[in-house]
C-alpha cells in the first residue's frame, strides 16, 4: 500500500487520546497469534483491541510484514532475557545446555512464537535488505549463546574438545528441524519426544566417552 507524502497520520486522534505504547501494540499482536493464529491476525482486529485505526497502525508500521517482524523482534527480546538469566545462573555448562535446549524448542503444535517465527522467514523472500539483516540478528543472538555454552563445556572439560561454532551450527540445525515439526503438529515428534531425541544426541557425539 502507497503511504501519502504528508506526514500527518491518517485519522488524527482526540489529543487525550494518545497512541498506545508500541510494546502494548506488539503484545497484543502476540496475544491474537496465542489465541486465534495468524490467521485472526488483521490490520483492522488489532486496531480495535488497542484503541487505533488500520490506518493509524499502517502509518507506524507501515506493512503487516514490518508489524510481524517488529513482533517477533519483541517476542525474541523476552526469550533473549530468558537466555541471559539462563547463562549467568550457577552450574554446569551441561545444565545450561539443557535449559538452552528447553527454551528453543516449541512448547507444542501452534507455538505462538514458532508460529510467528514461521510465518516471518516464509516471507522473508521478498524481504527488504533491511529485514534480512534483522532476522539475521535474531538468528545470531542464539547462536552466540549457544557457542559460548559449548565453549565452556569444552574448556571445562565437561564437552569434548569439538569446535564450539561448527557444532553449533549442527545443533541448531537439528533443533529447527525438530521444532518445526513439534509447531506444525507432525505426529511422531512430540516436545517430549524431541527432547529425547536431542539429549541422545548431545550424549553420543558431544560428552565425553568414558
Amino acid at each position: 500500500m502507497s503511504q501519502s507524502s504528508d506526514p500527518t497520520p491518517p485519522h488524527p486522534r482526540r489529543r487525550n487520546q494518545a497512541a498506545p505504547p508500541r510494546e502494548d501494540v506488539l503484545a497484543a499482536a502476540m496475544d491474537t497469534i496465542a489465541e486465534r493464529g495468524l490467521d485472526g491476525l488483521t490490520m483492522a482486529g488489532l486496531g480495535r483491541q488497542v484503541g487505533m485505526s488500520s490506518g493509524h497502525l499502517l502509518y507506524y508500521f507501515r506493512t503487516k510484514d514490518e508489524l510481524l517482524l517488529q513482533t517477533l523482534e519483541w517476542s525474541e527480546g523476552r526469550l533473549g532475557a530468558a537466555r541471559s538469566a539462563l547463562l549467568a545462573r550457577p552450574g554446569t555448562a551441561r545444565e545450561r545446555l539443557d535449559g538452552y535446549v528447553d527454551v528453543y524448542v516449541p512448547t507444542g503444535p501452534r507455538d505462538p512464537h514458532w508460529t510467528l517465527w514461521l510465518e516471518v522467514w516464509n516471507r522473508s523472500q521478498n524481504a527488504d535488505d533491511d529485514a534480512r539483516v534483522r532476522q539475521a540478528a535474531i538468528e545470531g543472538a542464539w547462536h552466540r549463546d549457544l557457542v559460548a555454552i559449548l565453549a565452556e563445556g569444552v574448556s571445562r572439560g565437561e564437552f569434548r574438545a569439538v569446535d564450539p561454532d561448527r557444532f553449533a551450527t549442527r545443533t541448531r540445525a537439528l533443533l529447527d528441524g525438530f521444532s518445526v515439526h513439534v509447531a506444525v503438529g507432525i505426529p511422531g515428534t512430540g516436545r517430549e519426544q524431541v527432547l529425547d531425541h536431542v539429549r541422545e544426541f548431545i550424549e553420543q557425539d558431544l560428552l565425553p566417552r568414558p
